[in-house]
């Protein structure tokens, strides 16, 4: 079942029985809101053998309906930045050097379609672009081959190029409800207890990859101890780093996976201080949350101001640049932190 999406599947659906789908796709929003699930269902209603595409229902049970979800059908492609790159590599897009635009998604989307019906194209991280990538797919996005679709996919239309932006319609996805996101995790066995599920909604922000690690009691036992390393004036700092790079490291071997797991440490700081701005303004706090107000009610009397929120918040999001910059775990867990204490203190960022 496809959850709290149900409008932008309308207006699909009143487009293709118009005659006026458009050709390139920009699904903007939030991470872990659907937004690929939402393209691979369009690809496979657009592709079913036993429903007419305007319906865009597909029965699932059909050999293009099974091939779509299984990866392996020949007039859809999926591509995706690889775990361990920065950026989306061009060969996706173009080919290997001895073979440019004689393979890649380019070629591929090119050709006709293997069903008679429509090829379909599906690029996820679009953000993830770099110079050469994004101009590589220009011609393609301004001259689209006759029944084809692309759909590029990414967090947000200000990190496309401007060149990319102009030549795509742009949809807009919202977070999804916490019921919807609720009822994800258990109909996808995330979480079998239900009260569980509302909890790990509710401080998902609409995201139900975000819920999904809620679901890990390990997130949940450190997310209350950072919050209580955050909401003390002094903190150990040895002890600090320590704490954030033992969760680090439990995210396994791959340089990827410790990538990733750094970034979600980074955000529930995010999180803290932006918590921690509203409650300055005079906005309270979710008390379903116990750690989070806990943590704000004890940082309430020492911090500065909203200033030292928002510099902190500036620091955290210089983290994401260094992280993505591939910086060195145990310097930037050692710099965030020395800088997050010294603006918290002092109501600006550190020098």
């Amino acid at each position: 079942m496809l959850r709290g999406h149900t409008s932008i599947l309308d207006q699909f659906r009143r487009a293709l029985a118009a005659g006026r789908l458009a050709s390139t796709f920009l699904f903007v929003g939030p991470p872990g809101i659907g937004k690929r699930l939402f393209a691979q269902r369009l690809a496979q209603g657009m592709l079913c053998e036993r429903r007419p595409e305007e319906a865009l229902d597909p029965c699932g049970e059909c050999a293009s309906c099974r091939q779509v979800l299984a990866g392996s059908h020949p007039d859809v492609q999926l591509v995706a930045k690889p775990a361990d790159k920065a950026f989306i590599p061009v060969e996706l897009l173009i080919g290997e050097k001895e073979r440019r635009m004689r393979e890649g998604l380019c070629y591929n989307i090119s050709l006709k379609p293997y069903s008679g019906r429509r090829k379909v194209a599906i690029i996820d991280d679009a953000d993830y672009f770099n110079k050469e990538g994004a101009n590589c797919l220009l011609k393609t996005l301004e001259e689209p081959p006759p029944k084809s679709i692309l759909i590029l996919i990414g967090a947000s239309e200000q990190r496309q190029l401007p060149t990319i932006r102009s030549r795509c319609q742009i949809v807009r996805f919202a977070p999804l409800a916490e019921r919807d996101v609720a009822a994800i995790l258990v109909e996808q066995g995330i979480c079998t207890d239900p009260a569980a599920a509302q909890s790990a909604a509710r401080m998902s922000g609409g995201s139900a990859g975000r819920a999904a690690q809620w679901c890990d009691e390990a997130l949940v036992e450190f997310r209350g101890a950072l919050l209580g390393v955050l909401s003390q004036r002094e903190f150990d700092h040895g002890e600090a780093a320590k704490l954030v790079s033992q969760f680090v490291e439990s995210a396994g071997k791959e340089s990827a996976a410790k990538r990733a797991r750094l970034r979600l440490v980074v955000s529930l700081a995010e999180e803290f201080y932006r918590a921690m701005l509203l409650v300055l303004t005079g906005i309270a706090s979710d008390e379903d949350d116990s750690a989070l107000s806990g943590a704000l009610k004890t940082a309430q009397r020492w911090f500065p101001g909203d200033d030292s929120a928002t510099a902190c918040l500036e620091i955290c999001l210089d983290a994401y640049a260094h992280i993505e910059a591939n910086a060195n775990q145990a310097t930037l867990i050692d710099w965030w932190l020395d800088e997050l204490a010294a603006a918290a203190r002092a109501g600006r960022v550190a020098i």
